[in-house]
């Protein structure tokens, strides 16, 4: 009876988990029938009924149906990014190749080429066998750019498919959530809003943020919800005179809202070091209206515009046309930022309904792929041509797909400038492109051998910032070639990796004349070349690997002489250690006591329990963000296989979960209060007579904190502070710099 009884339950919830995945369907197969695409229901059914019983009895950790995650992932492609057939029935798939027995060809049999393509360009991005140093994320994003050109729906999905594992992330481990939310802030977010899909980027940064700083994105949520009130009423005064007038001009229009996301408020905290009630931006308005006809789109924008500065002030610094012309991603917005009544800035964006839906669901979407319109834009040209510069940048070498990821990070996020050709063609920049990226951008000889430029006719060096609407004619001479300071002045990934390519071929022939000049130099003193002895010269001159040595030696920066031949020969100074080596310019003594090195059977999801023994003798504290007990923390594996303890939002950290998040480990405090941590804090306001001495007394005798270093800076009455010292926690931070802002012409108090 017990057994029947059993099997009574397990036959009821088979049945509720059948009539679950068949609503999710049904929902997805709605939502596609709404649409304007062509009605391919049997073909997205078929590959339904294949996804499912090529996953069957397949769990995820969460512990719901497999089958239900490509199913939400085609929900995604359908509903939020707009994609037609093809792409509905290769995110059902997309997992088929990689997680189960059928092959590509399979798929190809069943459903065509064009979606074995793509199902096939997403299993090559999360497959692959990748060397011991190169970062597997850092070559799978390598991978997928690479699909991008080939077609643009691979990336799309890969981002839809991104979102929902970001949605159901709280069945990961911790140590996998960092490194999932961190690859996804690094790159996916910057992709969505390259891409021009605004809602999914706000949506994934969101995401990220919830999980790795789960208190802060608490506090904030609860504070907008408090605020939302006050906000509600100081948005219906301002809008009231606003609708008035677009009634009266006959427009068709919905107004409403718009909030600072959780995320975006915390980022403007963190780089503006002020509290959330110095947030003065967090409402804005958007205007989105039906206009005319599609010919009279761009004047109604205008005219909107218009009557919005009859009835407000509008900064006369504020004002952005990306209606006129439109962003590289696609986006078209009149963007203008208003004095309300209440003495307070808000910014109104005016856009069509045309407009709005490109904003939030990216022109990537109707990219080619759209029935009947086969009209090409010119945002559309601007994708192919980002995605024609991504396979310029593919096609150069890299020795390291790191690099490449970096390279390609720098103009994921970055805002666009206009620019002129001397024949007064436009061209669309990244924002702080300097003259270098504009001659690269013509044409690689050009930028290689740019000397300088005439901007609006005047005569500028090849480090001048360009702005919107310089007329720039570049300037070029064959004897000038690129050179390592060139790095520092390019901002562009093209310009970036045209630069680099080129030192590295120069670099190639100079390492191999320096090792002829070095086996030339072995040679005349009869000493025989081993593999030991390229290290030992390192040494010697402080150098970091052989290849530099090679390059320092052709240079001449580096002239074999007596001191390398008694060293080689075995004349060096006795006591080896004693001596001091130089690197660079600083003398350090070689490490003799080593931190804890982890093994290979090392237990990657287990927490690092941080104490006071296993700082002092297995974990380092990192130098560039210096964490402090209480900071939300990470732990990663070096390449030494030591641990290094980083701060959560440190801006390498950011880059370390990216780029190797299988070596991020989750970390936690347990510490006493026997041990101090150094931390600086930044402190600004009016200069006064006693002032120091007053934030002494709150650092010192209040806290009875040591101040262990203090500079000062005054000008004009205004002073500037920099005070480093050491203390227990961040409990102890938050109360000095609390008692900080509470001295009468302190202004700004923060942690640096």
């Amino acid at each position: 009876m017990k057994g029947k009884l059993m099997e009574d339950v397990i036959m009821s919830n088979t049945e509720q988990e059948e009539q679950l995945i068949n609503a999710e369907f049904q929902k997805l197969i709605d939502a596609y029938l709404a649409s304007p695409h062509r009605k391919k229901v049997d073909l997205i059914t078929k590959a339904f009924n294949f996804a499912k019983h090529a996953h069957k009895g397949v769990r995820r950790l969460s512990g719901e149906p497999y089958i239900m995650h490509p199913i939400s992932v085609a929900q995604i492609v359908c509903i939020e990014i707009g994609l037609g057939s093809t792409s509905i029935c290769s995110a059902l798939l997309h997992d088929v190749v990689e997680d189960t027995d059928y092959t590509v060809e399979d798929i190809e049999n069943m459903f065509g080429p064009k979606i074995a393509q793509i199902v096939d360009g997403l299993t090559k991005i999360s497959g692959g066998i990748f060397g011991d140093h190169a970062s597997a994320q850092a070559e799978n994003f390598k991978k997928l750019l690479l699909t991008m050109s080939d077609d643009i729906r691979v990336i799309l999905i890969k981002i839809a498919d991104r979102l929902h594992n970001m949605r159901t992330l709280g069945s990961q481990a911790v140590n996998k959530q960092y490194k999932i939310a961190g690859e996804t802030l690094y790159i996916y977010a910057p992709l969505a809003n390259r891409l021009g899909l605004n809602s999914i980027k706000t949506e994934l940064e969101d995401l990220s943020f919830r999980f790795e700083h789960p208190d802060e994105y608490k506090e904030i949520k609860t504070k907008l919800e408090a605020t939302q009130a006050e906000r509600d009423t100081v948005f219906d005064k301002f809008a009231a005179p606003i609708r008035a007038e677009l009634d009266s001009m006959g427009i068709n229009y919905e107004m409403k809202q718009r909030v600072k996301t959780p995320y975006s408020i915390w980022r403007k905290m963190q780089t503006k070091h002020i509290p959330f009630e110095e947030i003065y931006d967090i409402l804005a308005a958007r205007i989105i209206f039906d206009p005319q006809d599609i010919d009279t789109e761009l004047n109604d924008c205008f005219n909107i515009y218009v009557k919005l500065c009859k009835i407000y002030t509008s900064h006369p610094d504020r004002t952005r046309d990306w209606v006129s012309h439109p962003k590289a991603n696609g986006y078209q917005a009149l963007h203008v930022t208003l004095m309300s009544k209440q003495g307070e800035w808000i910014e109104v964006q005016i856009r069509s309904r045309r407009m709005d839906e490109i904003a939030e669901k990216g022109f990537a979407a109707h990219w080619k792929y759209k029935d009947g319109d086969k009209t090409e834009t010119s945002s559309e040209k601007e994708l192919d041509k980002w995605l024609a510069t991504i396979k310029e940048i593919l096609d150069d070498p890299q020795p390291d797909a790191m690099d490449f990821l970096d390279t390609i990070k720098l103009n994921l996020f970055a805002s666009e400038i206009f620019v002129f050709t001397p024949k007064g063609e436009i061209r669309t920049m990244p924002a702080g492109s300097t003259t270098l990226d504009f001659a690269f951008s013509i044409h690689t000889f050009v930028g290689s051998h740019c000397i300088g430029a005439k901007v609006n006719h005047k005569l500028v060096p090849i480090s001048y910032k360009l702005n919107s609407g310089d007329q720039v004619e570049i300037l070029t001479s064959k004897s000038v070639h690129p050179t390592r300071e060139w790095l520092n002045i390019a901002t562009t990934a093209k310009a970036t990796t045209k630069i680099l390519s080129i030192l590295r071929k120069e670099e190639r022939e100079l390492r191999k004349k320096g090792e002829q000049d070095l086996d030339e130099f072995l040679g005349k003193n009869d000493i025989i070349r081993d593999s030991m002895i390229a290290d030992k010269l390192c040494n010697l001159h402080g150098l970091s690997k052989p290849d530099v040595l090679y390059v320092a030696i052709a240079e001449g920066k580096v002239k074999l002489g007596r001191a390398d031949l008694d060293m080689l020969k075995g004349k060096s100074e006795g006591g080896g250690w004693k001596k001091l080596f130089s690197f660079g310019k600083k003398a350090v003594k070689p490490i003799t006591k080593k931190k804890e090195t982890v093994g290979p059977d090392f237990d990657k999801k287990k927490t690092l329990i941080l104490t006071e023994e296993s700082i002092q003798d297995k974990y380092t504290l990192a130098d560039c963000c210096n964490p402090v007990p209480g900071d939300v923390v990470m732990g990663y594996i070096d390449d030494e296989r030591h641990i290094v303890i980083h701060k959560l939002q440190c801006p390498h950290a950011e880059k370390l979960k990216a780029n190797h998040g299988n070596r991020v480990l989750a970390a936690k405090w347990e510490m006493g209060r026997m041990s101090l941590f150094p931390v600086s804090i930044h402190v600004k306001g009016f200069d006064k007579l006693g002032l120091l001495h007053e934030m002494t007394q709150v650092i010192s005798q209040l806290h009875g904190v040591n101040i262990r270093k203090l500079e000062v800076e005054c000008d004009d009455g205004i002073f500037e502070c920099t005070v480093q010292m050491y203390v227990h926690d961040t409990k102890e931070v938050d109360d000095i710099i609390e008692g900080l802002r509470e001295i009468q012409d302190v202004k700004e108090a923060s942690r640096i």
